[in-house]
């Protein structure tokens, strides 16, 4: 019998009981008494002892449908959207449009727009009815909003929200602002999906001081217990290669420069940001492509102080390995 078949199984009915009798009659062959198993695929009900097709051309319950892999089966699936962190409901409240028009995309009357607006109102006041929820709106809603200015991906917004989620829970909040944890929330979940971005660019889209963000993380961290590894140099140069338009070779010299430097222990104590910024201009130019400092320093936010050190260190590294 193919996988797809489904045994049905009973128990023994009391013959005391007439209608346990006759569910256990249906549940066995009429004609030999043998167990009935339905076939799923062709809709039949058949005994898995005689061979007996009891029923046929059953209904199909199931989608009309067809999906090949689990890509499709999600595509085509028509339970709604799925449950989202990124939202303080998690997504499975209604949401009212802004548009006043209707189904056939004509506008509302002014009384049915007056009724409309009631609704929203009184909608939004359901969807926050404290404080908390109030408090994990704006915070998600921050979150969001930085996520797409440093155009993280989906993943890191669902961590920081979890993260965020974890410290208000715990009251961790209690003290700092939210746009500070939140912030916070955002840089550890970019560091824990090997996506980082530097300090100063969270500074840079953030509402809180530089301070105030490096402060709150470290705080954060230490509650939540976090197992954040180091940022490495290297998940910083796919995105200044790509910011800087360079080729693949280049990006591929310049994860060579970072191993390189690695080996030799030229990384420790050293800032990654800088370290990356170093590796694509020395890439840049050792693959004769034409890239200045001054460009490399605003794509990676640095100064050109900090690339010119830091790319000597570099070649020198390479040279000694060369040597040897």
């Amino acid at each position: 019998m193919s996988d797809n078949v489904r045994t049905y199984t009973t128990e023994h009915a009391d013959d005391e009981q007439e209608s346990e009798s006759e569910a256990d009659e249906e549940l066995h062959c009429p004609e030999c008494g043998g167990q009935l198993a339905t076939d799923t695929e062709h809709g039949e009900t058949v005994c898995a002892d005689c061979g007996l097709v009891v029923e046929e051309d059953e209904i199909d319950r199931g989608p009309e449908w067809r999906a090949f892999d689990s890509r499709e089966k999600d595509e085509k699936s028509r339970v709604g959207a799925p449950t989202t962190n990124m939202m303080h409901d998690k997504g499975l409240s209604t949401n009212i449009g802004w548009q006043d028009k209707d189904a056939y995309g004509k506008s509302l009357s002014s009384r049915q727009r007056e009724k409309m607006q009631r609704l929203r109102t009184w909608n939004e006041r359901f969807r926050t009815r404290d404080s908390k929820e109030r408090n994990l709106k704006q915070a998600l809603g921050e979150i969001d909003r930085m996520a797409s200015a440093l155009g993280l991906p989906d993943n890191v917004r669902e961590t920081a929200s979890v993260i965020y989620r974890r410290a208000l829970d715990e009251d961790l909040l209690p003290g700092r602002s939210i746009e500070g944890v939140s912030t916070a929330s955002l840089y550890a979940a970019a560091r824990q999906a090997g996506t980082p971005r530097s300090l100063d660019e969270i500074a840079g889209v953030s509402r809180v001081g530089k301070d105030e963000i490096a402060r709150t993380y470290r705080y954060v961290v230490r509650e939540l217990k976090l197992e954040i590894q180091p940022a490495d140099p290297e998940s910083y140069v796919p995105r200044f290669a790509s910011d800087l338009g360079l080729s693949d070779e280049s990006e591929r010299r310049a994860r060579g420069l970072l191993d390189t430097a690695k080996s030799q222990g030229i990384h420790s104590g050293k800032s990654p940001v800088g370290l990356a910024a170093a590796a694509v201009y020395a890439a840049a130019l050792l693959t004769n492509e034409k890239v200045t400092q001054s460009e490399v320093s605003e794509v990676a936010n640095i100064s050109e102080v900090t690339i010119r050190n830091r790319y000597h260190e570099l070649l020198e590294a390479e040279d000694g390995i060369a040597m040897n």
